[in-house]
């Protein structure tokens, strides 16, 4: 089984996408007035988080002047404002605040990773771009072995998620289960918990309101304290890492 560490190395040297190098390169280059003459990370990014968390959180990709910048998940923008400060609430975090990588911030019995590593132009990934990235997201959650609870910020994250987890044969055949804010499916092993992502947009048309945000990691929470799995269930598929999602 490969580490999470080995993962991460992987992802951060990725270049399998031109459009999305050019796009975090070029944003890097010539940044908005307010981040004018900060470094900018510019690369791919890893996921962050406990190694051995019962709760995995799933974004669509980083923004260009977040995570794009500062190099850490969910990272120096709006987004992330909300959602640590749902995560410390549920008691996943031990800040409530993310604004740059050595910010002493620290995730408990979680861990946050997204389906696509670049931050793609307006927010949008090609199918290819998504297909390039899945694997990692495969990967890491076979490396993951403690996750019992996968909550997915948006439809594009929980399409991707399952995608991985039919590629890790944890997806019965039929119909796929659909998105909606706090659905709630088993698949597999694993409880899948949808939300809306915590974008500008859903905040700012109050189509995602923080309670609604902490309704759904408190369930995650109440989830993973109280979800007692067979050991059978708990081990995970050992299938090839180059196995492609379907």
């Amino acid at each position: 089984m490969e580490t999470l560490e080995e993962i991460n190395a992987e992802v951060i040297r990725c270049r399998r996408c031109p459009r999305l190098v050019a796009w975090r390169e070029a944003v890097a280059a010539s940044p908005p007035a307010r981040f004018r003459g900060e470094t900018y990370w510019a690369r791919p990014l890893p996921g962050f988080g406990d190694p051995g968390a019962r709760l995995l959180v799933v974004g669509l990709a980083p923004a260009a002047n977040g995570g794009n910048r500062t190099g850490r998940m969910f990272t120096g923008d709006p987004s992330g404002d909300w959602l640590y400060r749902a995560l410390h609430r549920a008691g996943f975090a031990s800040q409530p605040t993310a604004r740059q990588r050595d910010d002493g911030l620290a995730l408990r019995d979680c861990y946050i990773s997204a389906v696509v590593r670049c931050a793609p132009p307006g927010n949008k990934p090609l199918p290819e771009e998504r297909d390039h990235c899945l694997p990692y997201l495969i990967r890491e959650i076979q490396a993951l072995q403690q996750v019992m609870v996968i909550v997915t910020l948006g439809a594009f994250a929980w399409d991707g998620t399952l995608r991985c987890l039919k590629a890790l044969g944890r997806l019965p055949p039929g119909p796929r289960p659909a998105f909606g804010h706090g659905v709630q499916v088993r698949v597999g092993p694993y409880r899948l918990l949808g939300s809306y992502h915590p974008s500008q947009r859903n905040t700012s048309t109050r189509l995602l309101s923080e309670a609604a945000l902490d309704e759904v990691f408190a369930t995650a929470r109440a989830l993973v304290e109280s979800d007692e799995r067979p050991q059978d269930e708990r081990a995970h598929d050992e299938r090839p890492h180059d196995e492609r999602p379907g």
